[in-house]
């Protein structure tokens, strides 16, 4: 008569840093290191299981998340069946290890396929592990970054110092000489009168060379001012 099977579950778990780390196991009675597992207890299911036996043999508390594979091999003469599922441990430890496990280690994936002992379960990982770092990246929360339109268009606008002109004139605003969002995709500045509002032009070309050159616009500008300053003594 065939003896029943094995049913056990464990984790490839995962602790977030510069680089991710995956979790290996030291046992105490082979001196082997393996991928945190165990068996499943009567009634309990093989997500549970893998949930309580990571607890007990890493000593993080965990959360499960994908179900990755199952690893069939014999054991003791017994056929024995693993599934994995992906899970992301606690920074901390919140338990001792359990009397069964030595050590428990954290290594980047290449290490830790190196470090187990079990040719089979290198195998395992070695095909399951980019998957489980892969989802965890695409779960991670992107954080969004600023264009450089919107970084500038939230720095202060500097306030127009006004020029009074001779007489009873009302008296006008010349922009500053430099844009109030200075940089290479700004090209140019608006002279207006006090009673209307500065809005600084923003011109952005493409890479190919149509951009206006700075230089040239900066040129207009000056020639701008250049005439009030000469009206200015005219009319005085």
């Amino acid at each position: 008569m065939a003896r029943a099977h094995v049913l056990a579950a464990g984790g490839i778990v995962l602790r977030q840093d510069e680089t991710p780390l995956i979790a290996v196991v030291r046992l105490r009675k082979r001196n082997e290191w393996v991928l945190p597992k165990g068996k499943l207890d009567d009634g309990e299911t093989p997500r549970d299981a893998a949930e309580r036996e990571v607890l007990e043999e890493t000593g993080h508390d965990v959360s499960v998340h994908d179900f990755l594979g199952t690893l069939v091999y014999e054991s003791g003469g017994r056929c024995k069946v693993v599934h994995y599922w992906r899970m992301e441990a606690s920074a901390e430890p919140s338990r001792a290890l359990m009397n069964d496990v030595r050590a428990v280690d954290w290594l980047p994936l290449e290490d830790a396929i190196e470090r187990l002992s079990r040719a089979y379960e290198r195998a395992f990982l070695e095909n399951v592990g980019p998957l489980a770092l892969e989802a965890a990246a695409a779960k991670r929360p992107k954080v969004k970054r600023q264009s450089v339109f919107e970084k500038r268009r939230r720095q202060p606008v500097p306030a127009p110092q006004p020029t009074l002109l001779h007489g009873d004139m009302t008296p006008s605003v010349i922009a500053p000489e430099e844009p109030p969002f200075a940089g290479d995709d700004v090209v140019d500045a608006v002279t207006t009168s006090a009673a209307e509002e500065i809005s600084p032009t923003i011109v952005v070309g493409p890479p190919s060379g149509n951009r206006a050159p700075v230089g040239a616009i900066r040129g207009r500008r000056m020639s701008l001012v250049q005439k009030v300053r000469n009206w200015l003594r005219r009319a005085a």
